[in-house]
């Protein structure tokens, strides 16, 4: 038994990422005592977030499939995503039959806007899906209004972005259906994967949630399998779907882990913002890093603190060359933004063989340039320069020595390499 106390002082330790009621809550689910961890997770985000309904599953990428999935979109419409976002995206459109549509991101925000989204707006677009990438929110009224004039559903994939503000308002849930990840690294962690779709409507809210339920024919907005007395589910006749699904539920010890996460939020992240500030000092007043622009209607909560790296133009020092200094230095690395969707290898065959026919770049290159360099090219520039630093760091001391670490890392280049 001594190990076991020893495991749990450690996870509930001062810098703890599960240092609440996790260990508890999983206590409970694994003796077994009847507590509905979905639920709860469901209720409270509903009103923490000031929503209707609320569908737990078991990861942000279930939880877009299951929101397309229950538009019911006829095969071969055309959904529109951003062209500097993750690959889920479109791929939740492809497995639901339908196309997906690079829109061009805001050079300043990194975010698709309704200009973009608009340039790309045909007789086939059905549906939107909007990212507010690294948690700053997007500019979602201008987007809404153009869904409206023109038709179309609005998902907002909100997988790096929790509890932000727009326009005073709890950012996230004005489109019609909105989806959050507890991916092990976003803001709010369910340990390992996990999920959760919001919207409005009650009949959308019922199909997402048999969608990701398997089909089964009880299931409700807000209700999980089924109502009925166990006598008329004991019976030779009882029919028990009438959906096709899939299997997309939250099992109950994850639930556990995103209900004790979601208590805690506004402290989660708080100190996301208060690390974002720290490296926001760090930068200040140098010239060749410029941060990701946060606009005066919004709060970001920064899932990282992200900006575009113009070293390689003003300094002649590349993007790796200053990733490895930093690293020599002291500091654990940062990301890259991923390449545009279209350029990963598990999609350029697909988007190369519905290249236009008249497309010059069809045969001579691997990657299909026609839809990527010349049609996005605020996301084609801005993969490359983008640099974004972790905030996830519990123990704001650490997060200050990696912050001072970037900054005598510029005072290095500043000094040294004068272009």
């Amino acid at each position: 038994m001594k190990y076991y106390y020893q495991k749990i002082r450690k996870i509930k330790n001062q810098f703890g990422k599960f240092n609440s009621s996790e260990v508890e809550n999983v206590l409970n689910v694994l003796n077994n005592d009847k507590i509905d961890y979905v639920k709860k997770l469901e209720n409270l985000f509903c009103k923490k977030f000031k929503i209707k309904y609320s569908i737990a599953c078991n990861s942000g990428t279930s939880a877009l499939h299951s929101s397309l999935a229950a538009l019911e979109l006829p095969k071969g419409s055309e959904v529109i995503v951003p062209s500097l976002a993750v690959v889920m995206d479109a791929y939740a459109a492809i497995h639901c039959n339908l196309k997906p549509v690079f829109a061009d991101v805001d050079e300043n925000t990194f975010l698709v806007t309704a200009e973009t989204i608009n340039k790309k707006i045909t007789k086939k677009t059905k549906a939107i899906i909007v990212v507010s990438l690294q948690g700053l929110p997007v500019d979602i009224d201008p987007i809404i209004k153009l869904a409206k004039r023109n038709n179309l559903y609005v998902i907002q994939d909100n997988a790096q972005e929790v509890l932000g503000k727009y326009k005073n308002k709890i950012s996230g849930t004005t489109g019609d259906i909105s989806i959050w990840s507890f991916e092990n690294k976003k803001h709010l962690s369910g340990a390992t994967e996990g999920g959760i779709i919001t919207t409005k409507n009650r009949n959308l809210a019922t199909k997402i949630r048999k969608f990701a339920g398997i089909g089964y024919k009880n299931m409700t907005a807000t209700g999980g399998r089924t109502s009925l007395k166990i006598s008329s589910v004991q019976n030779p006749d009882y029919k028990r779907f009438d959906t096709i699904g899939l299997n997309y539920r939250m099992p109950q010890i994850v639930a556990a882990v995103c209900y004790s996460q979601l208590s805690s939020v506004k402290f989660i992240v708080n100190r996301r913002i208060q690390v974002a500030k720290l490296f926001r000092k760090a930068i200040k007043n140098c010239k060749w890093i410029v941060e990701q622009k946060i606009q005066n209607n919004v709060r970001h909560t920064h899932y990282t603190f992200a900006f575009k790296y113009l070293g390689k133009e003003h300094l002649n020092v590349s993007w790796k060359e200053f990733y490895n200094k930093y690293k020599s230095f002291g500091g654990d690395g940062f990301y890259s933004a991923c390449v545009p969707i279209n350029l990963e290898p598990s999609l350029v065959k697909y988007f190369r063989t519905n290249c236009p026919s008249d497309c010059k770049f069809k045969i001579k290159t691997k990657e299909c340039q026609c839809i990527s360099k010349n049609l996005i090219p605020n996301a084609f520039k801005l993969q490359k320069q983008i640099m974004q630093f972790k905030t996830n760091y519990r123990n704001l001391h650490e997060a200050r020595e990696k912050a001072l670490i970037l900054k005598k890392v510029i005072n290095y280049y500043e000094k040294n390499h004068k272009k």
